[in-house]
């Protein structure tokens, strides 16, 4: 009987328990289908895959001399002669001029293969919408980490390098016109930008630092595989939120403005020339900043090691004040790109002036805040020059984006030491920083896009594709009867839709152009 009774006691407690999980679990999903708190988890999904993209970027670079002596040392045989020159790879960082081809190649194969990906990518976007290529950008960015974790030669790191850059191409783009997507109002679009664009910055400042820690006290496969962790569940969780799966929401969306178009748009030409150039200082300084830090000032370690790390806050602040000036100003947003701009070149400019690490901080810190006014002001308004001149479908204007910061990081690991060594440190800060000062009054064009309209016609146009429903097989019926005499004959209800439809096509044409000035 006692037996029985706890037998029943038992049952009873998992029934209970059973139940509350079952309360609590649909709780949980009818949170989730509460439209401002799936928003925020969409952000969270996103900038955590930022965050993860721009961390496996430069994780890499405390670990990489650990790299070159293993493979040298593999190379020579362990030598006397050759374990020396590992040991002074290994102190100053500073491999001899064909490994520094080899990391520039390695660190530039990401931004390459990203740049020849992302037309692809953004078209694929438009088509499948934001999730699916979400979902495919964190698994090929978990694939990556785990190749670096488990590579041992050059070969094996310029693979999983590449493969990043695929992952990227579709993460990131998506990632970034999902936030657009959902985030409609000006306003709400410019903060949760802002955010993902903090999120990026604190990957990359950070990476550094955790990367050499774990490496010399957990060894170099460790912070590969904490990144795998975290990527995984970011998958997870994508996978928990949004079930991209199982939407079927697509089918009745616009169909997107295919990218070539959008790139000979001269609005979007105008931002995306401005995003390449404001982050082409960062991109160029990057690999050279430490070798000159070495000859001119005598940096140590730690004082490179740490570089970029103070210039992380006035990121940040940047974007606060971006975002809190766009919501009060808004038909300013081309001023503030073009003042970030100017700071920009300004602080190009002054950076081979300097003599000490706590001068070079300043100048660095003001080429941070600059990129963050120009990225906080111009991404929106990306989107802004798609709702009102195109379709508001954003997979392909932001693998635009994606393109020119893919550019800038493409040709710094490879073209500025090229031209650091042929003309000079300080001839390259001064080009970029003119090149800064030059662009900042082409944003002017811009100063009229607040004052634009939507058109009408956009979907009209795209209907080559075929009808996507119930409205766009009318206006597809329209197109074809266009300029047809109507049958003078029918009665009066063929004579009231004859006219309605005579009405409707005038109106309209009437909104058929390009944008329009209120």
């Amino acid at each position: 009987m006692a037996t029985e009774g706890g037998a029943g006691l038992a049952k009873s407690a998992v029934e209970k328990l059973s139940y509350a999980m079952g309360e609590k679990t649909k709780q949980l999903g009818t949170a989730m289908q509460d439209v401002h708190r799936q928003r925020r988890l969409i952000l969270v999904i996103v900038c955590v895959a930022l965050f993860l993209d721009n961390m496996l970027y430069m994780v890499i670079v405390p670990i990489m001399p650990s790299y070159l002596t293993k493979w040298e040392a593999r190379e020579s045989n362990a030598s006397g002669a050759n374990a020396s020159w590992a040991k002074s790879v290994l102190g100053p960082g500073y491999p001899p001029e064909n490994e520094d081809i080899k990391i520039g190649l390695l660190f530039a194969s990401k931004a390459i293969l990203q740049l020849l990906v992302n037309p692809l990518s953004g078209t694929f976007i438009d088509r499948v919408g934001y999730d699916i290529p979400l979902l495919i950008g964190l698994t090929v960015m978990f694939l990556s980490t785990i190749i670096f974790a488990l590579a041992e030669n050059y070969a094996t790191l310029f693979a999983a390098r590449s493969l990043q850059g695929l992952g990227s191409a579709f993460a990131d783009t998506s990632g970034i016109a999902m936030i657009a997507d959902k985030y409609t109002e000006e306003s709400e679009r410019s903060r949760a930008l802002g955010i993902a664009l903090a999120f990026i910055s604190f990957g990359s400042l950070v990476a550094p630092p955790f990367g050499g820690i774990l490496h010399q006290f957990a060894g170099r496969r460790v912070p590969f595989l904490v990144l795998a962790c975290v990527c995984l569940l970011d998958c997870l969780l994508l996978l928990t939120v949004i079930k991209p799966f199982g939407s079927r929401a697509r089918e009745n969306m616009p169909v997107g403005t295919p990218i070539q178009r959008l790139m000979i748009d001269p609005y979007i030409a105008v931002v995306a020339g401005a995003l390449t150039t404001c982050n082409i200082p960062l991109a160029f300084l990057e690999p050279t900043i430490a070798t000159w830090m070495k000859k001119t000032m005598g940096a140590s370690e730690w004082e490179m090691g740490v570089t970029w790390l103070p210039a992380f806050f006035p990121h940040v602040l940047g974007v606060y004040i971006t975002v809190k000036l766009a919501a009060k100003y808004p038909h300013l947003q081309w001023f503030y790109g073009a003042l970030g701009m100017v700071i920009i070149g300004a602080s190009s400019c002054t950076v081979p002036a300097c003599r000490n690490f706590g001068q070079l901080i300043v100048p660095l810190c003001g080429i941070c805040f600059g990129i963050a006014l120009v990225d906080t002001a111009l991404l929106p308004t990306l989107a802004f020059l798609v709702d009102v001149r195109h379709v508001s479908v954003y997979g392909s204007v932001y693998a635009i984006a994606d393109i020119s910061y893919s550019l800038a990081y493409a040709l710094g690991p490879i073209v500025a030491s090229q031209i650091v060594h042929s003309l000079g440190f300080v001839q390259l800060n001064l080009g970029m920083g003119l090149a800064n000062v030059l662009y900042a009054p082409v944003l002017l064009f811009l100063r009229n896009v607040c004052q634009m309209k939507a058109s009408h016609s956009e979907r009209n146009i795209l209907l080559e594709e075929g009808p996507k429903g119930l409205y766009d097989t009318i206006k597809m019926e329209e197109r074809k009867g266009k300029g047809k005499t109507p049958h003078p004959t029918g009665g009066m209800q063929g004579n009231s839709v004859d006219s309605y439809h005579r009405d409707l096509t005038g109106s309209l044409e009437e909104d058929s152009s390009d944008y329009e000035y209120s």
